[in-house]
């Protein structure tokens, strides 16, 4: 197996408050979060169950898409949180591996694992304070995390 560093070992603690400070002005929208993946990329709709060949702007009012969104903002909320501090390394990969391998059950590709990463990143961009050091903070985290996760799934 690949070994990768998660973001907490290879970001500063400048740098995790960057990330952090940019998630904070996003993580109350996870409806719309969510909305723009499925937008961008309707075969990551598709593997959602309760999604699946619906019309996206009819179930984004629903009160499962609220709760799916909330579920994984609250993933990369949790995430984000712990980033920064070398001491939760391990609780990180450990997050990590977990989403890795739950995907990887559900036929998620590595491609639609990126894709995802990159419509998030696109949105938090487009929704937070951001500048160049927030992009290569962001950047570095996600490269490092995309790493990790994509040994599991193609491991």
């Amino acid at each position: 197996m690949v070994a990768a560093a998660t973001a907490s070992a290879v970001l500063n603690a400048d740098e995790a408050r960057l990330v952090q400070t940019a998630w904070a002005a996003v993580k109350n929208s996870e409806v719309d979060i969510l909305y723009a993946v499925f937008k961008a990329n309707p075969d990551i709709q598709a593997r959602f169950p309760k999604f699946v060949g619906k019309d996206l702007d009819s179930v984004k009012g629903s009160a499962d898409f609220a709760l799916h969104a909330a579920r994984i903002v609250s993933f990369f909320t949790d995430f984000i949180n712990l980033v920064g501090n070398d001491a939760n390394t391990p609780a990180l990969d450990t997050l990590l591996r977990q989403l890795a391998s739950d995907h990887k059950n559900r036929g998620v590709t590595t491609e639609q694992i990126s894709r995802f990463t990159d419509t998030l990143t696109g949105f938090v961009s487009s929704h937070a304070p951001w500048g160049d050091n927030v992009a290569a903070a962001w950047a570095k985290g996600s490269e490092a995390n995309l790493a990790l996760v994509r040994s599991v799934i193609d491991g």
